[in-house]
């Protein structure tokens, strides 16, 4: 992907081609061109993802990828900028105040997907920092996004949760490929697991306890 010189989208461009990602020295306003450019960007990613699940009916929800994007991008720089940031948190890193469904689940992914590495880098600079509530606070709502990274998700009903089968495929395969342990012996999920090895458990994995589930 090519540079653009709008160092919002060059820092998306650059951490979903190579997973690396650029910090620059302050903190720009995002333009409404940019936040279109990222929209019809992320649009055509969605596609390309989209060939793993192959579903028709989950089309990409532009607003949810470009707010996902502003989060991670600001998040990254707030970790170097902090200079009179305290104040601004809130507006740098709004909440996406809808009922989240499916497309805005994965479309949020896009991005926030990249959080946890940041949010954990965020922790070891400095444990108290109140951005690290706010980014857990939007990886609690959007946990798909932050399978592998310690949450509290005791008050999810799983059932209701897991109910779309095309979403349900796609979190159980990131459940496995992050080896997510808390997760996969929540009792319904590791039901769901175990289903889908069948004799082959040890090949997709070994150690993972079987949990009574009580039905």
């Amino acid at each position: 992907m090519m540079e653009t010189r709008s160092p919002f989208l060059d820092t998306i461009f650059l951490l979903r081609d190579s997973g690396s990602i650029t910090v620059f020295s302050n903190l720009q306003e995002i333009s409404k061109k940019e936040e279109q450019e990222a929209g019809d960007y992320f649009e055509a990613e969605f596609e390309k993802e989209r060939l793993e699940f192959l579903s028709t009916d989950i089309n990409c929800d532009k607003e949810t990828a470009v707010w996902g994007a502003k989060v991670l991008y600001h998040s990254a720089q707030l970790y170097l900028i902090r200079e009179n940031t305290s104040k601004d948190l809130d507006q740098l890193i709004p909440r996406m105040k809808i009922t989240t469904d499916v497309p805005t689940i994965l479309s949020a992914d896009l991005s926030l997907r990249f959080l946890p590495q940041i949010i954990s880098v965020l922790q070891t600079a400095d444990p108290y920092d109140p951005l690290v509530k706010i980014l857990e606070e939007i990886l609690t709502q959007f946990h798909y996004s932050g399978i592998g990274y310690p949450l509290k998700l005791e008050k999810v009903n799983w059932e209701k949760e897991l109910q779309d089968k095309t979403y349900r495929k796609l979190y159980l395969e990131r459940i496995v490929e992050k080896k997510a342990y808390t997760l996969a012996e929540i009792p319904y999920i590791n039901k769901l697991l175990v289903a889908d090895f069948g004799l082959h458990k040890d090949v997709y994995w070994r150690d993972l306890k079987i949990v009574a589930h009580g039905d």
